[in-house]
């Protein structure tokens, strides 16, 4: 195993131990969890809070003409948000899986994530969204995100009771994209985060540029990587053997073989890793993409509002300003508690999830 890899699965093995102070709670609860709770619930508040600012700069520049008037926030409207993020995608596709939702079997991660998101709505004051927060968080989130692309979705349609899905690389795929991106679809659509009262509206995906937004499409690409690398499926095995083929002579697989030469699946915990790294790296180039190098903070972003603008009008920095609408995606961090009880061992005791 190489060094970054070594380090990685050791950070996990400490960083998923149960909080001994909250065994009373009936899940074992660790320090990543409780990581990943506050980091979702800082990012919605910084972004509820661009929008507002957003919002009054709008209201201003129009002396509070054609522009509907901020409702007074309920904190009840916070928590729905937080929770729809959270298990909005699950809650999408565990009817077509034919299983429970987590958040049916116990309402401990729930009140974790709702729990620590109105303790961080009560604090005076956060930070801004700039790349000076975000960077640094952009390793978080590669953790967060791994564990739920590498855990939750794969246990979930592996351990399937019908070899249809459970050999599907399809279903797999389809699955982990849904799961990590229907939350802040639903979130956009009712409009959620702005200071409005709930309207119908063009989510960002769906926008000029909306597709080239990191959490969109790196949910299946971490978890096929993932299957590929452990062989998940029969499928990702012989993609696996098929991509060996092509970068072993060019000493660029020395972890997908034995001594003998045979292409063997990586350890689940090495692979996982490697998936950390890939997150890392493509969450970093996202914040430094969204905020720049040494530069000011830029505009709010204009997802919303750029739905009346010609489309020719629409360029490179208003593709890039997308994806500051789209960092409040950290779904996959609600996710990380599932890893310490897999879909694999609550089917065994529901015959479902």
């Amino acid at each position: 195993m190489s060094s970054p890899l070594a380090s990685i699965v050791a950070f996990y093995d400490y960083a998923l131990q149960p909080v001994s102070a909250l065994a009373w709670v009936g899940d074992p609860i660790s320090i990543l969890d409780i990581a990943a709770a506050f980091r979702l619930a800082l990012i919605l508040r910084q972004v509820r809070e661009l929008f507002h600012n957003e919002h009054i700069a709008k209201t201003s520049s129009k002396n509070g003409q054609n522009v509907d008037l901020p409702e007074q926030r309920s904190r009840v409207r916070d928590l729905v948000t937080n929770f729809i993020m959270v298990f909005g995608g699950e809650a999408v596709v565990a009817p077509y899986l034919g299983l429970q939702p987590s958040f049916f079997l116990s309402g401990s991660y729930p009140f974790l994530f709702l729990g620590i998101g109105a303790l961080v709505d009560s604090l005076p004051t956060v930070p801004e969204l700039s790349l000076f927060t975000e960077l640094p968080l952009a390793i978080l989130d590669g953790f967060t995100r791994a564990t739920f692309l590498c855990n939750f979705v794969p246990a979930m349609i592996t351990t399937h009771a019908s070899p249809a899905v459970s050999n599907s690389p399809y279903t797999l795929l389809l699955t982990t994209f849904v799961a990590a991106n229907a939350g802040p679809f639903i979130v956009n659509v009712l409009s959620l985060l702005r200071p409005t009262p709930m309207t119908l509206t063009t989510p960002p995906e769906l926008l000029p540029y909306g597709w080239t937004a990191t959490d969109l499409w790196i949910a299946p690409l971490v978890t096929g990587l993932y299957a590929t690398l452990t062989h998940a499926q029969p499928f990702f095995a012989n993609l696996h053997a098929l991509l060996f083929s092509f970068f072993s002579p060019l000493g660029l697989a020395p972890l997908s073989s034995n001594v003998e030469g045979a292409v063997v699946p990586l350890d689940a915990n090495d692979a996982r890793a490697a998936c950390v790294l890939v997150l890392s790296a493509l969450f970093s180039l996202r914040a430094v993409r969204s905020f720049g190098v040494g530069t000011p903070q830029p505009e709010p972003a204009r997802a919303a509002y750029v739905t009346s603008a010609p489309v020719s009008n629409l360029g490179t920095s208003e593709g890039e300003q997308l994806e500051k609408e789209l960092a409040a995606r950290v779904a996959g961090a609600g996710k990380v508690g599932y890893s310490r009880s897999s879909p694999s061992s609550q089917l065994r005791r529901t015959k479902e999830f």
